[in-house]
């Protein structure tokens, strides 16, 4: 743990909260939290819980709770965003502050969007390369795509 030059506790018991815009179709939200769910306990974070800005439950609010009942000194909200925009520059502060609000001492941070991290070039190109092997009958099709039909050239 360090310290910043507030003198605050950087760290601590880290919970983390993966966000996304929350869909109204179902299956989306479902696809967004089952991602977070699986993410691999590695003793970094005492809980990750999928949350929904708007739209869908889970809640900003609700995870953040979670992450708190977990034992979470500090909870990381992680907008699963890919560019900054309004969303991450007022909205999901916003909400995490409220939520921060009913929590006297426990701290929080929102981190930057995914993009335009270089690590997203190589996840694009492994897409892009395993999407042509599938149609070209080398690959089977991918789990986004599993069942759908939309993997195919027009």
């Amino acid at each position: 743990m360090s310290e910043p030059a507030d003198g605050m506790a950087v760290g601590g018991v880290v919970g983390m909260v993966v966000v996304d815009h929350g869909s109204r179709r179902r299956e989306a939200n479902e696809q967004h939290e089952h991602f977070v769910r699986a993410w691999p306990p590695d003793g970094r974070y005492v809980a990750v819980e999928p949350a929904h800005m708007e739209l869908a439950e889970p809640s900003i609010g609700s995870a953040f709770d979670a992450c708190v009942a977990a034992g979470a000194t500090t909870v990381v909200v992680a907008p699963y965003f890919l560019w900054p925009g309004t969303h991450w520059d007022r909205d999901i502060p916003a909400l995490a502050g409220e939520a921060a609000a009913r929590h006297p001492g426990v701290h929080y941070l929102v981190t930057a969007p995914l993009g335009p991290h270089p690590l997203l070039r190589e996840i694009i190109g492994q897409r892009v390369d395993h999407c042509l092997a599938h149609v070209s009958g080398a690959a089977p099709e991918c789990e986004v795509c599993a069942g759908s039909g939309r993997c195919h050239l027009q």
